[in-house]
């Protein structure tokens, strides 16, 4: 009986050896077939889920994220490798040739790719570019972005903007001695100059922007579950002011057509709303389903079947999403650039001489009262000079993930269909090769033609380029004319403080300041 037994399972184990044999070997022969197209490239996912994820992010916060791919690159001898990050097994193309190739092959063999940190925060974030994306989606990119920041609104915003900032400065920054620079975001990019509302919206943006680079473990109490709930209670307050202003804009334009239908009504007139990037926002997408039929919240409800001139707004979720993904993108682009180009003024007073003498010479040459104008931001030649520089040393878009559309070779590297795949703006920013001397602090390397194709790509590059790159520029060099003109400024801690990356280049203990009025 024994015996019998034994052979029972020696033969039930040799039929499970046979099976696990074969298909291992299935495996080989596949991987082999996919493998003869190229080598894989060099490099360790390290552990799981986790993978190399907090070796990066110590070097981001030590104030030295090139490290980490800098070291691999030596490493491998190869400017192409393996890696996982947050969650994600990837492969780094680095250096100039391989943002080249990215750029240059976006929609062909690559496409627009999120982690999933971040598509849990802004589940929509990656929906304007999958093919299957609803219409109101791809709208969201292919059309509102370039509606509300082409070139003819931005001229018509560059006074505003203007006014704006005299107006930021003179409710907080004059008579103040002490300068956080929180509350200068929120103006820069949501217009917000109540400080009750920046204080609300404080905490919960700093855990959504604390969760966006983290690994992608949604449990109670981690840092993406914490960006998770803050994102909804953030969603939520962005729909409910949307929808206010959907109203207002519904109702002003209804009050206008029976003004201007019957001049002899008692009608009293409403105030217009505000015109601002969020009424852009709405109107663009207004514009855009009107022709092409889509529904939104606030529609004209006289159910007229013989007009087609009721037009609905796109619905305000969709525009709440889309504030969320700029604000992601962007939120800390202006705020954070202006914070370390302030600490590099006051470290470098020949450069904030030269600012300072270029923003006069603008100044003198308008009328009194009389706001900027695109002419006067184009002027300012050595002062965009500083500021890509500080975009360089300190670029706020670190990198960006793309994935595999169709198997491919780049280098001599096979990659598969659907693989991850990185590059890195401060990689090559920092990179020897392209910028000499690369930690120096130097406006020159902008001169003339600039650095070479590739190497500068603080906006990205290709058809994902920042839509708001032009729009960030006039933003920033708006308050660099205002702040060098109005104000000394001194640090308040000693030494040299640290800038560190988390996600977003700031200093390390938020730069305070001391302000000054500039009498002279």
């Amino acid at each position: 009986m024994g015996d019998h037994l034994l052979r029972i399972c020696m033969g039930i184990l040799l039929v499970l050896v046979f099976f696990l044999s074969f298909y291992g070997l299935k495996i080989i022969i596949t991987n082999k077939k996919k493998h003869d197209k190229g080598v894989q490239p060099p490099g360790t996912t390290g552990w799981p889920i986790i993978g190399e994820t907090l070796e990066f992010i110590q070097t981001s916060l030590k104030g030295v994220p090139e490290k980490f791919f800098h070291d691999r690159v030596r490493k491998y001898s190869s400017k192409v490798f393996k890696s996982s990050l947050l969650g994600v097994p990837i492969t780094v193309l680095s250096g100039a040739a391989g943002n080249k190739f990215m750029f240059s092959n976006e929609y062909k063999l690559v496409k627009v790719w999120w982690p999933p940190s971040i598509r849990k925060i802004i589940p929509t974030s990656e929906d304007a570019f999958l093919p299957s994306a609803p219409r109101q989606s791809k709208n969201l990119r292919n059309k509102v972005y370039p509606l509300i920041l082409k070139p003819a609104i931005l001229r018509k915003y560059v006074g505003v903007m203007d006014s704006m900032a005299i107006k930021h400065f003179d409710t907080h920054w004059d008579n103040k001695e002490e300068m956080h620079n929180f509350s200068l975001a929120c103006w820069l990019f949501l217009s917000i100059d109540d400080q009750a509302r920046v204080d609300e919206l404080l905490k919960p943006f700093n855990l959504v922007m604390g969760g966006i680079l983290s690994i992608p473990i949604d449990l109670p109490g981690t840092p993406l579950n914490r960006a998770i709930k803050a994102s909804k209670v953030i969603r939520k307050e962005f729909t409910r002011i949307i929808e206010q202003r959907m109203e207002q804009m519904q109702l002003f334009k209804e009050n206008k057509e029976k003004m201007e239908n019957n001049s002899t009504s008692s009608t009293p007139i409403l105030q217009p709303p505000i015109k601002d990037m969020l009424s852009q926002m709405i109107l663009s997408s207004d514009e855009i389903n009107y022709h092409e039929g889509d529904h939104g919240t606030c529609a004209d409800t006289n159910n007229n079947s013989d007009t087609k001139k009721t037009k609905k707004f796109m619905n305000a979720t969709y525009i709440a999403d889309m504030i969320l993904s700029m604000i992601v993108a962007s939120y800390h682009t202006p705020s954070a650039v202006v914070t370390v180009l302030m600490k590099y003024l006051v470290e470098l007073p020949d450069v904030l001489d030269k600012v300072l003498s270029e923003q006069n010479k603008i100044a003198n040459s308008k009328a009194p009262g009389e706001l900027l104008n695109l002419g006067d931001i184009h002027k300012m030649k050595y002062s965009w000079n500083v500021l890509c520089e500080v975009l360089r040393l300190a670029p706020p878009l670190q990198g960006a993930f793309t994935q595999a559309l169709t198997d491919f070779t780049y280098a001599g590297y096979f990659i598969p269909k659907g693989w991850k795949l990185y590059w890195s703006a401060t990689s090559t920013h920092k990179n020897p090769e392209y910028f000499p001397d690369p930690d120096k602090f130097d406006p020159s390397r902008f001169q003339g033609k600039g650095p070479a194709p590739y190497t500068f790509v603080a906006f990205g590059g290709g058809p994902g380029m920042c839509p708001g790159r032009e729009y960030s520029r006039i933003q920033m060099l708006i308050f660099m004319h205002h702040v060098v003109r109005r104000y000394r400024w001194e640090k308040l801690l000693p030494g040299d403080e640290k800038i560190k990356v988390n996600p977003f280049p700031l200093p390390a203990k938020g730069l305070p300041i001391r302000l000054q009025p500039r009498t002279t």
